[in-house]
């Protein structure tokens, strides 16, 4: 029996075409063209629900985690849900959705890095792969899946690498889950961290800075006055940052505002190893709390999710650092 799948469409550029004189633009189109997809009708039972028709620059923390509800809601009805999403913020969505959903049913985003004006289009191929994922038992209890270029990643470790390649989406530090092939799904691994918060609110004021050499604090300062619930810093390597900017962390967690250093680079973990002044050594001492290996987006939209859930810093605080100190 064929599963039953929904398709929710967001926008973004597989959703796109080319429109002369304004170039490439949403198409109202999109949603129908799925519909009517016959290589979809002989893989599944097919629905698609339009939750939006937007670029993905466009899309809100709000709106991402308004999807999960949706999301959490409709696939009662369904074996799995696909997301075609625009791949800019993908990333982002992907991951709220890991953390808030409450189903272990497959949920899958895809995505095109080519709009369907383009030579050697993509999305089809992208979203056929996609229903595929969504539809084989084994994607169940996986967390949320990425498919794209036929590979399949998990939200927490993938990052989209080019601009305009389509194999734009990798997991630069623990490598892909699996592959799509012309006769099966196959699953080389499984995430070691599946990690669930859920709750009923989001707070989306939380910053994110990116360490550059020579900085100061004026952007920590920007945070503190609008009044920021935390601050997400992409420090150096191991998690260190100019000394220039010490003074306004130290400002900010005065004001029990939440600093969380993680790591400007693709790969590897922030460590409590220099302890000059803005080390990684130094900040843990003074309060700021080292995020381990998770990029500055991502734990940008965690701590919005812990936010809303527990309110208060200290709770906040005392949840990442019991996660960081349970690693392994």
């Amino acid at each position: 029996m064929k599963k039953k799948i929904l398709i929710i469409t967001t926008g973004g550029t597989i959703a796109m075409k080319y429109n002369s004189p304004f170039g490439v633009i949403p198409d109202d189109e999109f949603a129908k063209h799925l519909k009517s997809f016959p290589k979809l009708e002989k893989i599944a039972q097919i629905d698609v629900f339009e939750f939006a028709n937007i670029p993905s620059p466009f899309i809100t923390p709000n709106r991402m985690f308004k999807l999960a509800k949706t999301v959490d809601e409709k696939i009662l009805d369904y074996d799995g849900v696909v997301i075609t999403h625009g791949t800019d913020t993908l990333e982002e969505s992907a991951y709220m959705l890991d953390l808030v959903l409450q189903t272990k049913k497959p949920v899958v985003f895809t995505a095109a890095m080519r709009s369907s004006s383009e030579l050697g289009l993509d999305g089809p191929r992208n979203i056929v792969g996609a229903v595929r994922v969504a539809g084989a038992d084994r994607s169940a209890d996986r967390g949320v899946l990425i498919v794209m270029n036929d590979e399949i990643d998990s939200a927490r470790d993938v990052v989209k690498t080019d601009s305009g390649k389509t194999d734009a989406f990798a997991s630069p530090s623990l490598g892909l889950l699996g592959v799509i092939d012309p006769d099966k799904i196959i699953y080389y691994r499984r995430a070691e961290t599946h990690e669930k918060i859920f709750t009923q609110e989001i707070e989306t004021n939380i910053d994110l800075i990116k360490c550059n050499s020579g900085m100061d604090g004026r952007f920590i300062e920007t945070s503190i006055k609008k009044k920021a619930k935390a601050i997400v810093l992409e420090a150096f390597g191991r998690g260190n940052i100019p000394k220039t900017m010490v003074s306004a962390v130290e400002k900010a967690l005065a004001e029990d505002i939440v600093v969380v250093v993680v790591s400007r680079t693709h790969t590897g973990r922030v460590l409590p190893e220099y302890g000059y002044k803005g080390g990684g050594m130094y900040l843990q001492k003074k309060g700021v709390i080292l995020g381990s290996d998770l990029k500055g987006p991502k734990m940008r939209i965690k701590l919005m999710i812990l936010f809303g859930k527990y309110k208060k810093s200290q709770k906040v605080r005392d949840y990442l650092l019991y996660e960081i100190e349970s690693e392994g």
